[in-house]
């Protein structure tokens, strides 16, 4: 069949659910036998978000392909529950950057460059690509930020370009806004969305169907309003009521008919009809009442938990499968660094140091993976994580301070961890860590192993460091597993502690491959480990 093109902008303000709402469409469309995948149009001028501050744009989620994007790419992947490739997220850098290479080797033959024809039309070709490469029969295209930012133009007008290229009935506008509340008089107000609506129709684009975001109930009052002033139907106006849990939204859509109505709208056979009999139980166990844990994530962004998106939704994905809720306690490692500052550690029953970068709290990082170590408390690390591991249990075991990554200190008398050799000469910050997804065979006998039942599986990565083989023999002699190696045995993968109940470190990121439904092996393993020791399980 004929690619078909939803398209999802964003009106009144910025972080209004775009993303979430396109991959509850996703997952609501896929329930219906489609194959879909899910893009993002990014209006900021970097390359990808690899080199951008967590405190600007939250964590940066790595495809298989090693491609650094956007963190709404992890909300489309763990609705659809569907890989996804690195033509999935585009960027205004990347799209000029294309421009001006075509231009300098003279692809163009002197002609003017302007954003109409050239910008848009490579807009375009990247929007086309995504079917292309992933074999998906109905592409969502989710644009970045808010109608109305002049950044936001070029992909508008590409995609109101869309509806002639390729058809009405396989095109597909849904401009997902916000009802403010006014609490003096407790009415939900849709003037915004009104103004939001002409300035998108101002635009070229007249959406399909809008859905409205409110932190209080919408009544049919409002809706036919909606309907009324943005000329819309009234069965495509939906309102949409915050949630405390995101996988509730394919529910809401598919009693709201969503589903139903785009089918009808762009000519799609029905296939199937969905079955949400898995997920309705997936979120009902959710909201059931159930023992908590605390689980500490140390790190040096958690005043911004978008930054460490994936790590919190891994843990409650673990979580809800063992039957526990998990009361996350975000601690700031430089402050662990502090005089007495490890008490905060006393109150938790697990610890997780996430991935990262640069000198920042890396002490008290280390400090937070002493206190697990003697304190036999389970602990994750991830990336960086397993690293500071490696760092701690070597100044242990070897009764010296100095031990270190080549990273935080590079005149280290014992660099643990140390630098790739091709990553040497590097100087190049973007795109040059080892990224994406790669084979780790799993030993015999090791907690790992019994975490994923497999002798082999590929998990993503993206780091520089590594862990400095020469000193594979003196930690192991102490006490120190490699659990997981690459497949010639090179590279260490995974490191667990023989003697402790539950002390795993990953040089990759498994937070990236787990599901609402299906949660990541050693995130379960994990909880399963506290439950163990606490005598809960």
């Amino acid at each position: 069949m004929k690619t078909k093109y939803i398209f999802l902008t964003g009106g009144v303000l910025s972080s209004v659910g775009k993303g979430v709402t396109a991959a509850a469409l996703g997952r609501l469309l896929k329930e219906r036998d489609f194959k879909i995948a899910i893009q993002k149009l990014d209006p900021y001028i970097n390359v990808d978000p690899g080199t951008m501050s967590p405190y600007q744009h939250g964590e940066v989620f790595v495809l298989d392909d090693g491609a650094e994007t956007d963190l709404d790419l992890g909300h489309y992947e763990r609705f659809i529950d569907n890989s996804l490739n690195q033509v999935c997220n585009v960027t205004t850098g990347q799209v000029y950057e294309e421009v001006i290479t075509k231009e300098r080797r003279g692809d163009y033959l002197g002609g003017t460059i302007q954003v109409i024809p050239h910008i848009t039309n490579e807009i375009k070709r990247r929007i086309g690509l995504v079917a292309k490469t992933t074999g998906a029969e109905i592409v969502l295209i989710e644009v970045g930020g808010t109608v109305g930012d002049i950044e936001s133009l070029p992909f508008l007008e590409s995609l109101r370009q869309m509806r002639s290229d390729v058809g009405r009935k396989n095109s597909f506008y849904i401009h997902v806004t916000w009802l403010p509340h006014i609490g003096a008089t407790g009415e939900l107000k849709t003037k915004p969305t009104q103004h939001s609506v002409r300035e998108l129709r101002s635009i070229g684009i007249a959406p399909d169907m809008i859905i409205a975001r409110s932190d209080y109930p919408v009544d049919e009052e409002i809706e036919d309003k909606i309907a009324l002033f943005c000329d819309v139907d009234k069965h495509a106006v939906v309102p949409m009521v915050t949630t405390d849990i995101l996988y509730q939204i394919p529910l809401t859509l598919e009693k709201a008919s969503v589903g139903d109505f785009i089918t009808k709208r762009m000519e799609l056979e029905i296939r199937k009809k969905p079955v949400w009999d898995e997920w309705e139980s997936m979120v009902q166990n959710m909201r059931q009442e159930k023992p908590s844990l605390k689980v500490a994530i140390v790190g040096k962004y958690v005043e911004l938990h978008d930054a460490y998106m994936s790590v919190k939704e891994a843990l409650h994905h673990a979580g809800n499968a063992n039957g526990v809720d998990i009361e996350i306690a975000w601690i700031h490692s430089a402050e662990l660094e502090k005089e007495g500052k490890l008490q905060q550690l006393e109150e938790v029953q697990g610890i997780i140091v996430p991935g990262g970068f640069g000198e920042r709290g890396i002490e008290g990082k280390i400090a937070a993976i002493k206190f697990a170590r003697e304190n036999h408390i389970p602990y994750l690390g991830l990336c960086l994580g397993m690293q500071l591991m490696v760092v701690e249990f070597a100044r242990h075991v070897l009764d010296d301070e100095q031990p270190n990554s080549t990273e935080f200190d590079p005149s280290t008398p014992h660099p643990v961890i140390d630098l790739m050799p091709d990553q040497r000469d590097i100087t190049d910050m973007g795109g040059t860590m080892r990224l994406g997804l790669y084979p780790c065979q799993l030993q015999k006998n090791t907690r790992a192993a019994d975490a994923y039942q497999q002798d082999l599986v590929k998990e993503r990565h993206r780091h520089r460091f590594e862990f400095n083989n020469a000193y594979r023999d003196i930690l192991k002699n102490e006490g120190m597993l490699y659990s997981g190696l690459s497949p010639e045995g090179r590279l260490v993968e995974i490191a667990e502690l023989e003697t402790h109940p539950f002390m795993i470190g990953t040089q990759f990121h498994p937070e990236f491959l787990s599901r609402p439904n299906r949660p990541h092996p050693l995130f379960k393993a994990f909880i399963e480990a506290i439950l163990e020791k606490d005598g809960m399980k």
